[in-house]
């Protein structure tokens, strides 16, 4: 079995984790709603990550909806000391497949809630804004979660889909643990956000790290460097982001153990100075 051998990262100063993490999303229904198919193999996934030290997972309580999370309750609470799980609020999933933006106080508050319940747990370790609601004042959701905060509910909060300029705001209000914006290989488009982590020493965690199977003009290359190195692709991607950032956390998600393990693998990997700098001009 691969274990994890990433390098470690203390999100918030406090909560070390293995840089290399779990996305939870695909552990639901088909389309992202609903229980799976097979919810045995599902906990199955959640074990061998874990076993794999694994010990960060995030998940959001919009996938399935509520799915993923009280999946991970079921399987893995009460909780390792060592385990960090991350939730989301703030985007709803609907029947028809659609992701509407819910960023109003008392929604956010009440989602906590609901979090915590799923999940089993009296306070959430990480609790990330999904995504900012244009009809509701940024700063009225983030000053929501920084009260869930004061409650003892939420131990640190991280915000998602964001620019610079709301990382700013944010941080003018509460604390930021961790930012989780869209980036891969192929996809950089958020490169001054992670420019601004690494500043602030924030997690950045890169939602599609492995670009849903496209990395864009950066495909070619990383199918030579993949060649050379006995690996996949997707190994390739995973051990970019990793050397790329000290403040990365990518958090590659399956429904498959083989697949997990493949990803895990993929920390044991080492990329030449050379090989770095083709994946990356």
């Amino acid at each position: 079995m691969a274990e994890n051998q990433a390098d470690t990262f203390d999100i918030g100063g406090e909560l070390t984790v293995r840089r290399l993490g779990f996305g939870a999303m695909r552990l639901t229904g088909e389309d992202i709603i609903g229980r799976p198919d097979d919810e045995e193999n599902a906990r199955k996934v959640l074990h061998e990550a874990v076993n794999a030290g694994v010990n960060l997972i995030d998940t959001a309580d919009s996938y399935g909806p509520g799915t993923s999370e009280r999946l991970i309750g079921e399987a893995l609470a009460p909780y390792a000391d060592d385990l960090v799980v991350a939730t989301k609020g703030g985007l709803l999933r609907n029947a028809d497949g659609e992701w509407p933006k819910r960023g109003d106080p008392a929604h956010l508050k009440n989602a906590v809630l609901c979090s915590l319940d799923r999940l089993r747990t009296d306070s959430l370790d990480l609790y990330q804004f999904h995504r900012p609601d244009p009809d509701v004042d940024y700063e009225e959701s983030i000053h929501a979660l920084a009260e869930e905060k004061d409650a003892g509910r939420i131990d640190h909060i991280g915000v998602s889909n964001v620019s610079v300029e709301q990382l700013e705001t944010a941080r003018d209000i509460v604390e930021i643990a961790t930012v989780q914006n869209q980036y891969n290989m192929g996809d950089r488009s958020d490169e001054d956000v992670l420019k601004a982590c690494e500043e602030y020493d924030v997690g950045f965690i890169p939602w599609g790290p492995l670009g849903w199977g496209d990395l864009g003009e950066k495909q070619e290359a990383a199918e030579a460097v993949a060649e050379e190195l006995d690996a996949s692709t997707y190994q390739v991607a995973l051990a970019w982001l990793l050397e790329h950032s000290d403040v990365m956390l990518p958090i590659p998600g399956t429904s498959s153990v083989e697949h997990l393990h493949e990803n895990v693998a993929a920390t044991g990997l080492e990329l030449s100075t050379d090989q770095y700098n083709r994946l990356t001009e």
